[in-house]
């Protein structure tokens, strides 16, 4: 079912309708100054208005993810176009796609930074918001200044900076439909004022689970979890800084919701299978951050260390029958280090410098347990299948530049460029138990080199209008695969090209900022994940081929009033394989890249009115639209167009907030996730999760 969109506008004007409503005669005059408020970002790694820099980031500062109640990444991409992610119920498995442009968890093609670190595997890109000051998504290749695996873009996500000026506080307690509870605490204040601050957050959430099991009568996809954040900010002088930030995540999340696709557009949320499994992860992340601020360069370090485990079982052939029951552990380390060097902000050249060094250890052992008969009518007996058991080591090094200099006192010309070498090795090992048949055993390394540049103009026709041009390379690195077919271990590097102009205005004083920019991008050796047709529910990553990207984007913020925003963004994408690609042994040139939806759109609405005793009544609307599109390269099934909408009001004082909400107003039934799975399993040939149901709460909140 897809909501159309003058349902949803309806929903906005009921709700602020009815915000409005409930104001008293008395109320004051609106709140709030006329203009938008500032923002900055670090789109290209040194602190700058986005209205100002050639390339494509939509920012999501804190007060818009706490206003619209924001947790996690996807919920904030809403705000981005053409940005969509594929996530599973269960939050170990996320796939973010830019512009028709994604790939696997081992693999991203779009990296997530957590306060400057990059999240080398995306199992640990998706963790609830805790203590989270703003979120950057930078479309396009960043490869210049980021390096391997950003060829479509950066998820920037940064904490906010402990106080160093007064002691804060605050305590929230959302309750919600499906037995939701989301408890978080965060304090923060100085030490040492104006020298020495701390801070720090813990959040415990849990759900029950929108899947049921009709063979057990349990719901399968439930969510639990323990997270905590503490931070410490040394300001020795004014030019340096220190900060160290350590975050620890426990999370245990149900099975997946995975069941037959066309059983889930029968009989949603209802799956049939007689093991019921679990998800579990644990992440462990410590951050170094220093800067030096100088009269004529500043320096910037970025530590990085995290190590993470995940464990999980699950029902592999997703039936009532006891067939095949997967076992899977993975656990990897990672240590990343960067040095930059930057020109001091005013220079008349403004450049940067830098080094990155980062080393990645990642192991995994996968058991199928298969049933008696089920490989052959002449093995009586359960086989235990290691697929993989496997072993891979990363090391890779990088050194980049960048420098703008301004022609005629209006014209930005940029020209950038980062070397980026790595070393991979592998042990991989196939085999079963009892040894039915040989050991596949795979010990191999190769080495990975590339040079990706990026050049951009930027014409200030007036003050606040810009108009810009770029071009930059893109380039993901090969490398093997945990488990795949035989003969396809080894993947080869994935470059793509993209060219992109655009234009960013800001009008009426500052009151409103309209953006708009054209995109086409070029693959070669485009890597895709996909499904092995030997192993049920196992992906290996293989290169198809070439393909083409175009599309549009649109973005509108405006304080039409004091106190009344009105936000907009728009995507088009149309990304299909080029003529001759090649996946699994069948043509795909012409066909749609999968998971890609033909637009994205989200509008929406914020309003704020004052009342006495310093309170704040606040009504929030907004609604997403994703176009149609399909689940896999060959074609074969789609989700077809689809809308959501959020509604959110309340009222906030000084130290208490008390607000409703909804989310998917009208209950939209949608599959966001589906692949191609064995049809003798699966009659429709593929395997689904339903995307989230309508929920709707209660949040309150004190602070001091």
């Amino acid at each position: 079912m897809a909501v159309m969109f003058p349902g949803s506008v309806l929903m906005v004007g009921l709700t602020l309708a009815a915000v409005f409503a409930a104001v008293p005669a008395f109320a004051q005059a609106p709140i709030g100054t006329i203009q938008l408020p500032t923002v900055v970002v670090t789109a290209q790694k040194e602190p700058a208005d986005p209205q100002t820099l050639p390339v494509s980031v939509t920012a999501v500062p804190r007060d818009v993810l706490i206003n619209a109640g924001v947790t996690i990444p996807r919920e904030a991409a809403i705000y981005a176009p053409n940005v969509y992610f594929t996530d599973f119920t269960a939050r170990k498995l996320s796939n973010p796609r830019v512009r028709g442009i994604g790939s696997s968890p081992a693999n991203p093609a779009i990296t997530t930074y957590f306060d400057g670190v990059p999240q080398l595997n995306s199992n640990t890109s998706s963790v609830e918001f805790l203590d989270v000051d703003q979120v950057e998504f930078l479309r396009g290749p960043q490869s210049a200044l980021f390096g391997r695996n950003t060829l479509g873009g950066v998820i920037n996500i940064t904490s906010s900076r402990p106080s160093l000026a007064e002691w804060t506080g605050a305590v929230g307690v959302p309750v919600a439909t499906h037995d939701t509870r989301r408890i978080t605490a965060t304090f923060s204040g100085p030490l040492a004022p104006g020298r020495v601050g701390v801070s720090g957050s813990i959040l415990s959430d849990r759900r029950e689970g929108y899947t049921r099991n009709v063979v057990t009568g349990n719901d399968v996809d439930y969510r639990e979890g323990l997270q905590g954040k503490a931070q410490l900010l040394w300001t020795p002088t004014s030019v340096w800084e220190t900060r160290l930030i350590v975050s620890a995540e426990r999370a245990r999340d149900g099975d997946y919701g995975l069941n037959d696709l066309g059983a889930l557009r029968r009989a949603p949320f209802q799956v049939a299978r007689d093991f019921e499994g679990h998800t579990d992860r644990n992440i462990v992340g410590t951050t170094v951050l220093t800067r030096r601020t100088g009269s004529r360069l500043n320096l910037s370090t970025t530590t990085g260390f995290v190590n993470w485990k995940t464990v999980d079982a699950t029902d592999l052939d997703y039936t009532p029958l006891p067939l095949v029951r997967r076992d899977n552990a993975e656990d990897a380390f990672q240590f990343t280090q960067e040095v930059r060097v930057a020109s001091a902000t005013g220079t008349a050249l403004r450049w940067q410098a830098g080094a990155f060094l980062f080393t990645q250890r990642y192991e995994q052992d996968a058991v199928n347990t298969l049933a008696p008969f089920l490989l052959s009518p002449f093995i009586p007996f359960p086989v235990a299948q290691h697929t993989p058991q496997a072993a891979l080591d990363d090391v890779g090094v990088g050194f980049y530049g960048q420098a703008t200099t301004t022609v005629a006192g209006r014209v930005d010309l940029a020209a950038g460029a980062r070397l980026d070498h790595e070393q991979k090795d592998a042990l991989l090992r196939t085999f079963f138990t009892p040894a039915i048949a040989p050991v596949r055993n795979v010990e191999t390394d190769a080495s990975f080199s590339n040079v990706s540049p990026q050049l951009s103009a930027a014409v200030r026709l007036q003050p606040g209008k810009i108009v810009y041009a770029s071009m930059a390379g893109g380039f993901k690195a090969g490398g093997f695969n945990p488990a795949s077919p035989s003969g396809l271990e080894a993947y080869r590097e994935e470059h793509t090209w993209n060219v992109e102009g655009g234009v960013k205005t800001a009008w009426a004083a500052g009151r409103v900022t309209a953006n708009a920019a054209v995109f086409r991008i070029g693959w070669d050796d485009l890597q895709l994940n996909l499904p092995d047709p030997a192993v049920p529910g196992q992906f290996y990553i293989a290169n198809v081929g070439a393909a083409v990207s175009t599309g549009t984007e649109f973005e509108l913020n405006a304080r039409a009033y004091p106190g009344v925003d009105v936000f907009g963004a728009l995507g088009f994408t149309n990304a299909e394989f080029g003529a001759g690609s090649v996946s699994s042994g069948v043509n795909v040139g012409g066909n749609d890249i999968p998971n890609t939806p033909s637009h994205t759109a989200t509008v929406g609405v914020q309003v704020s009115r004052a009342l006495r005793n310093d309170a704040t009544l606040y009504g929030r609307a907004e609604t997403t639209f994703y176009g149609a599109f399909t689940y896999d390269d060959l074609n074969l099934a789609g989700q077809e167009a689809y809308s959501l909408a959020n509604v959110r009001a309340g009222v906030r004082s000084r130290y208490v907030t008390a607000e409703i909400w909804v989310r998917n107003a009208f209950d939209t039934r949608y599959i966001p996730v589906a692949f191609a799975f064995d049809p003798r399993l699966a009659p429709s040939g593929f395997l689904g999760e339903m995307g989230a149901p309508r929920t709707f709460g209660f949040s309150g909140g004190v602070a001091f």
